[in-house]
């Protein structure tokens, strides 16, 4: 069995003290049942030498085709150093170990061995092929092309963006080389673990540039493949460096409170273990672990409900495992019978299963001492939540264990995003990874995790892309809601579809999830594409009068216009030289002689318009509210008067596909647009001051203002404001620079008003 190998493992480490620039010792108040995580994570730390690796390693798993793996890499690695100054074959040796410990088989453990040696020697893949197999080969493989942002090449500070662009690009690279083989993702995880658990040797800039992306990808990940033993290393090793102080603090508190809610959990388990005896259970039937709350998860909470450390209530919890799920049922009902629950908090993740295979039932109990969370799971479950994906290998391995336990892998198959653009991958697969979940039901009973935040739209999507695309409505909990209504965890939602596709573009930066996001985005574009395909010929044939258009359309394909049409809204010179030529191979008199029709140009006070008759008026359309610097469409209508649509109005997209007269429009002169902005402040002297005099140095007119009222770190500033049309992108992303930008609109939506 694996425990009883890890067990003979850590036997024969060394005891060596560790001496670190920080307190990062993560398990200091905890007692876990299965600790042996924890000692792992302490050996992986304290080793410093080639055998003491190896002695781990092989107490974990020993083969003759792993030793000779190690026997190749120690001579790739002869004679390099890691930062910290021992030999680098330290680092594969105990990542290996770590793929072991977690179940990895022995191609992947292989694989961890060998997975710096093609980057750093003249070892390659051929070579792993011949020498091991094809499927070491590939896992090393793509291993190797996830660019990984080595120590030696983290960018400064200073140059955020390209950091961004490297971080987006590795992010894009990890994600899609493990498509197809998710134990690439379980090797980089415990290559990252090490890493975080080695980072002391680094300077303190390149230790934050580490943590962050640790913080923001690879603890993500390790929560979606249900590892929950290296998610919470990742993130209290990461919170320790990128905020030392909000760590510090959180650590002494707990160094000041821990004798104390030691003996409240120890008095709670106590009574527990007495009820649970008194109900039947055998005493080997159950075991109760204690533990007090993660630094990160405390913070994370603290940050949430705004705040502080002392007014957090549930910092204890407990943990219940017994032998089979309807016992998870029973103890339930002891410990409701026994305490008074915070109903709210109750979370039922064993008949409802999380995405990534969690099972337990969550439950927050009132006690004398205090609040406390209790997790009531199988012993079987408990492997799965520590484990995740790694749990599922073993079972399957030993043909144990229900299905129901593996984790879903759909998430990872769905990140295919049809973006080539690496910042919109990393920023669509970021949401999805890095964010806080709820689970909703179909009316059928389906299960559907999304993240926090998520709208009734979000869940149309993933139900699927067509019901996303025609839906017209939303039944939350059987009442009628808006589409953007926000859905909340245990929600039952339905969904109402029409007929008709309806691309709701601008409603694209509501939505929460990536898929949502990246099918409508999608929809749009072809849609704007096709609009201006359909408009570019309407003004042809109203401009030309043409009769026949499929012999037009015909002639705009010999003469090479036809990849070119959808510009001519757009660019002003395009309609002069379609009409210049059309008129001159048909014999029509002067280039601007078009029939009967002679092209004016017409101008408004802000529009400049095209038209081969009199333009007696121009009306801006209710139904979408277009506004200046939007894309739009214009009409000929009747007596004259031209009406403007925006270009992605449905109404004005059946009247284009009807037949209706377009005119070619575009705007003019320099102008400015109302919009709204949230923004986020620190709640302290002069913070509002410099968002004002920041706005003000770029000729913003600020309208209406209102500051929320907090008592947290952080409120939020509500401001309507009148910004330069043309430099509106520049402001923005400004503003994103020096503050938190949470909302940023047009204050007359397209869409605001309507069912669209």
């Amino acid at each position: 069995m694996l425990e009883s190998r890890v067990k003979k493992a850590f036997a024969l480490l060394p005891k060596a003290q560790k001496t670190t620039k920080r307190n990062l010792k993560l398990e200091t108040y905890q007692e876990n049942l299965y600790d042996k995580s924890a000692n792992l994570a302490d050996a992986l730390s304290e080793i410093r030498s080639q055998k003491d690796a190896e002695n781990l390693l092989y107490n974990l798993v020993d083969t003759p085709l792993l030793r000779s793996a190690c026997d190749k890499a120690a001579n790739a690695h002869l004679g390099q150093t890691r930062k910290s100054g021992e030999p680098y074959i330290v680092h594969p040796l105990l990542v290996a170990a770590a793929v072991a410990h977690y179940g990895g088989d022995e191609s992947m453990v292989i694989a961890a061995v060998l997975h710096d040696a093609i980057e750093d020697t003249d070892y390659k893949f051929d070579d792993i092929a011949r020498d091991f197999s094809q499927d070491v080969a590939r896992l090393v493989d793509g291993l190797t092309k996830i660019d990984r942002i080595r120590e030696e090449n983290l960018l400064p500070s200073d140059r955020k963006d390209e950091k961004l662009i490297e971080s987006a690009l590795t992010f894009r690279k990890m994600l899609i080389a493990s498509i197809k083989d998710a134990r690439v993702l379980v090797i980089k995880l415990c290559d990252r673990m090490h890493n975080m658990l080695t980072l002391d040797a680094l300077s303190e800039d390149k230790q934050r540039r580490i943590a962050e992306e640790t913080l923001v990808v690879y603890a993500p990940i390790a929560h979606r493949l249900g590892i929950g033993r290296i998610k919470s290393l990742l993130e209290d090793r990461s919170f320790a460096y990128i905020f030392p102080k909000e760590y510090e603090e959180i650590d002494r508190f707990l160094a000041s409170r821990g004798h104390s809610l030691r003996l409240a959990l120890n008095a709670f388990i106590t009574e527990v273990k007495t009820e649970m005896l008194s109900a039947g259970f055998d005493e080997q039937s159950f075991e109760i672990a204690t533990r007090i709350k993660h630094h990160y998860s405390i913070y994370t909470k603290m940050q949430r409900k705004g705040v502080k450390i002392d007014e957090v209530l549930d910092l204890m919890a407990a943990r219940i495992l017994v032998r089979a799920p309807e016992d998870c049922y029973k103890t339930l009902g002891i410990l409701h019978t026994r305490y008074r629950p915070l109903m709210a908090r109750f979370k039922e993740y064993i008949a409802l299963p999380k995405e990534n295979g969690y099972q337990t039932l969550h439950t927050t109990l009132f006690h004398k001492a205090g609040i406390c969370e209790v997790q009531i799971r199988t012993f079987d479950m408990h492997q799965t939540s520590e484990y995740g994906i790694a749990a599922h290998w073993k079972y399957k391995a030993s043909g144990s264990a229900s299905a129901a336990l593996f984790p879903k892998l759909s998430w990872l198959e769905s990140m295919q995003y049809t973006s080539e653009n690496p910042l919109d991958f990393y920023e669509l697969a970021k949401n999805d990874l890095f964010s806080d979940e709820i689970e909703v039901y179909s009316p059928q009973g389906d299960t559907f995790t999304l993240p926090r935040g998520a709208t009734a739209l979000d869940f149309a999507f993933m139900v699927h892309s067509d019901v996303g695309l025609r839906a017209t409505a939303a039944l939350v909990n059987r009442a009628r809601k808006p589409l953007l209504t926000e859905i909340k965890n245990g929600d039952l939602v339905q969904i109402e579809t029409g007929r008709d596709i309806l691309p709701r573009c601008s409603w694209i930066e509501a939505l929460k999830t990536s898929r949502a996001k990246n099918v409508l985005r999608h929809t749009c574009n072809q849609r704007s594409r096709e609009i201006d395909r359909l408009s570019a010929l309407s003004i042809l044939r109203f401009c030309l009068n043409i009769k026949d258009m499929t012999e037009f359309e015909n002639w705009l394909k010999i003469r090479g216009y036809e990849e070119a049409i959808h510009k001519l809204n757009r660019e002003n010179s395009l309609l002069e030289e379609i009409a210049a030529r059309y008129n001159k191979e048909k014999n029509k008199i002067g280039i601007f002689s078009l029939s009967h029709h002679t092209l004016k140009r017409y101008k408004t006070e802000n529009i400049e318009i095209t038209s081969p008759k009199t333009i007696s008026g121009v009306d801006f359309e209710h139904c979408c509210q277009p506004k200046y610097g939007d894309q739009i469409l214009m009409f000929y209508g009747k007596r004259g008067r031209a009406t403007i649509h925006h270009k992605l109005c449905e109404n004005a997209y059946r009247e284009l596909v009807g037949g209706a007269a377009a005119l070619k429009a575009s705007w003019t002169g320099g102008k400015v647009g109302l919009y709204n902005l949230v923004v986020n402040l620190e709640n302290k002297k002069g913070s509002l001051l410099a968002l004002l005099t920041f706005l003000a140095n770029r000729d913003v007119n600020i309208t209406t203002l209102h500051l929320g009222n907090s008592e947290s770190a952080l409120t939020w500033c509500d401001v309507t404001a009148e910004f330069p049309t043309k430099t509106i992108g520049k402001i923005k992303a400004a503003i994103e620079k020096r503050f938190t930008l949470i909302l940023f609109n047009a204050a007359n939506d397209v869409y605001k008003n309507t069912g669209v």
